[in-house]
């Protein structure tokens, strides 16, 4: 067995939990998962809550609680769920000056595509819920990308989601930079916002492993299972020059934090490849892995730790060139698609949870 919180202390890399529940938190598995796993932080989205609510048995009495929708009954409930996930990581939060020990809720997806409601929207729910490490979850699509700025410059913490290509990337992180200079410029301390840029793996090698075995050539299918992890790799590289180099300087000069890379949608899909494919190779200081339960399971199990991330870069750099010159376009072609299709998956998981809300509720 691997001990797991050696991850943070010896690698600088936090483990957050794809997940959230309220049996995680009746049951004490979240609280386990603190003590014995290091694990300080937690990220949630209507899929989770979707299955939450259809398998726990502990929303029964919520479920008769009056409300005027549906909608606001599942906000009632999950209300609860993220005020005892916040406080279970409050003494993470605080020992680390605000830098870990956040729980993520994400916004309806149907306001992917509204800037202005995106932003009134995460000033709701973080008034809801009145914890002060409680991250607001907005895609990065073109009017979240352009509301991160906006929440940032009015001290509001963010996950930016919802990110499959290097532009993705590129766009939050000036976004972020951005909005916490206008933040500062208002008179607001650095130090009291906080924001992650969740950047999506296993399904990039899913839809970019189809495209190359639609090509056939033997130098395509020698890049399945490799580009993932490829564009991760870039991604810090790209991290590393924006927050470690002169332009972020100033800022962090007066408190400001870098927006750290969240590694998401890290479980293997593909059982050719090996269990902890977007885990183990992506370990490495100001980063952080947020992981199903099946996947924090397995590090547990046979996970070798150890500070790999800067590990094969030009190897990641050739990879994504290769990819360039089979035709295949990551950020023209792969990361819109993925976007697309994971807005379509949370839409539809949001509106099965409020279908099964309004059927239980009393």
């Amino acid at each position: 067995m691997v001990d797991l919180r050696e991850v943070r202390s010896h690698w600088g890399q936090s483990l957050w939990l794809d997940n959230l529940s309220r049996t995680l938190i009746h049951d004490g598995i979240l609280a386990r998962y603190i003590e014995a796993d290091g694990i300080s932080g937690v990220t949630s989205n209507p899929s989770i809550f979707q299955k939450a609510i259809h398998e726990s048995p502990y929303y029964q009495e919520d479920l008769a609680l009056p409300a005027e929708s549906a909608e606001r009954l599942y906000e009632q409930m999950v209300q609860k769920d993220l005020q005892m996930a916040c406080d279970l990581l409050q003494p993470i939060h605080s020992a680390t000056n605000g830098d870990d020990g956040w729980v993520s809720w994400e916004e309806s997806p149907r306001l992917a595509m509204d800037e202005d409601a995106t932003v009134t929207e995460a000033e709701r729910l973080r008034s809801i819920v009145q914890r002060d490490n409680l991250l607001i979850k907005v895609p990065a699509t073109a009017a979240g990308i352009a509301a991160l700025r906006r929440l940032i410059g009015r001290g509001i913490s963010v996950n930016v989601t919802l990110m499959f290509g290097l532009h993705h990337v590129r766009a939050v992180f000036a976004a972020y930079r951005q909005g916490l200079a206008d933040w500062i410029a208002a008179g607001g301390k650095a130090e009291q916002v906080k924001a992650v840029a969740s950047l999506f793996l296993s399904r990039v090698d899913t839809l970019v492993d189809q495209r190359l075995e639609q090509i056939g050539s033997a130098e395509a299918l020698a890049l399945r299972g490799k580009v993932a992890v490829a564009m991760a790799k870039k991604a810090y590289a790209i991290y590393r020059d924006e927050f470690h180099g002169s332009g972020f300087a100033p800022l962090r000069a007066q408190g400001g934090r870098p927006q750290y890379l969240l590694w998401a949608s890290t479980s293997t899909k593909n059982p050719a490849y090996p269990d902890l494919l977007y885990v183990e190779p992506l370990m490495g200081p100001e980063t952080i892995n947020t992981l199903p339960d099946a996947t924090l399971s397995k590090l547990r199990e046979h996970g070798r730790l150890g500070n790999r991330l800067e590990e094969g870069m030009k190897e990641a750099e050739a990879t994504l060139a290769q990819l360039a010159e089979l035709g295949i376009d990551l950020d023209g072609e792969i990361a819109p698609q993925l976007q697309k299709e994971g807005l379509d998956a949370f839409s539809q998981a949001f509106t099965a949870m409020l279908a099964e809300v309004e059927k239980r509720r009393g």
